[in-house]
């Protein structure tokens, strides 16, 4: 705890303040607190979450939410939840920065990507440094080279999806759309990325995609395992494609599988040729 009491002191300067987890509103009960964090060396009561934010923020050179949880809310914040969970820039306010000028920087995930994280923390650690440019954020705060395709754009399945091979069950190498997969839609770049060391990442090893990076995970997504909404009709349009696409793919495959005519024309001809002559 030393290292949080010495920031609030102004004792370290500058820090970068990452926080893990919904914040609670402690302003929804009578009594109590939902969440705390160490005790207050005073008064000897617990500090809560979002005493330590209102100490910290104010302070941070750049703040980080690390998760879905931090960055949105997440599944703490799934409607009829008792704490009023939020993430953090529903608390802060989604206009607010840092004494530097810096926005709240959001790198969603449940669980948050190792890789993507890090990344983050060291394009903060050069921008401190002066080697590069603000930090380029989207209108959800994420980081645009983080976040700016979708999950289908760098999927392993994705071309199955464009010749219309979708599968019915689990285990097979098709596209899972039709079994409740919302890569096509999500921002996230597992399916590129992979999940530890480049290896994994949710469709790459045959699970869906429930949309964990999104401001709108959990309740948007549910339930879970169903088709999304509008991918029984994209499926549909995509398998008449397929079909002209796999078959024209077919044949130019066949064609290319075979070798240049002249190639068995030129073994003949040494073959018919004396030894030592030439044309």
């Amino acid at each position: 705890m030393e290292f949080f009491h010495d920031a609030a002191a102004d004792k370290i300067d500058p820090f970068i303040l990452v926080i893990e987890g919904s914040i609670p509103n402690e302003k929804n009960k009578a009594e109590g607190y939902w969440a705390s964090f160490g005790t207050d060396k005073r008064t000897g009561q617990p500090i809560t979450t979002c005493e330590w934010i209102d100490r910290l923020a104010p302070k941070a050179w750049a703040i980080v939410s690390a998760g879905t949880c931090a960055a949105y809310g997440g599944i703490h914040a799934m409607e009829g939840n008792p704490t009023g969970a939020m993430g953090l820039a529903d608390y802060l306010g989604w206009q607010w920065k840092s004494k530097t000028g810096i926005p709240i920087v959001n790198v969603p995930g449940c669980p948050v990507h190792p890789d993507s994280f890090m990344g983050t923390l060291l394009y903060l650690l050069q921008q401190a440094a002066g080697k590069v440019p603000m930090i380029p954020l989207d209108e959800q705060l994420r980081p645009v080279w983080l976040f700016s395709e979708t999950l289908h754009q760098g999927c392993d399945r994705g071309g199955y999806y464009e010749q219309g091979e979708f599968a019915d069950s689990y285990g097979t190498k098709s596209c899972i759309v039709k079994l409740g997969c919302w890569g096509p839609v999500v921002q996230c770049n597992v399916g590129k990325r992979g999940w530890m060391g480049g290896v994994g990442g949710c469709p790459n090893v045959g699970g869906i995609c429930i949309g964990c990076t999104m401001p709108g995970f959990p309740d948007k997504f549910m339930p879970f395992m169903d088709q999304p909404p509008g991918s029984m009709l994209s499926s549909q349009a995509i398998q008449n494609y397929g079909k002209a696409i796999r078959a024209l793919r077919s044949f130019t495959q066949a064609s290319m599988n075979k070798e240049p005519s002249w190639r068995g024309e030129r073994l003949n001809k040494s073959k018919d040729d004396p030894p030592g002559n030439s044309d």
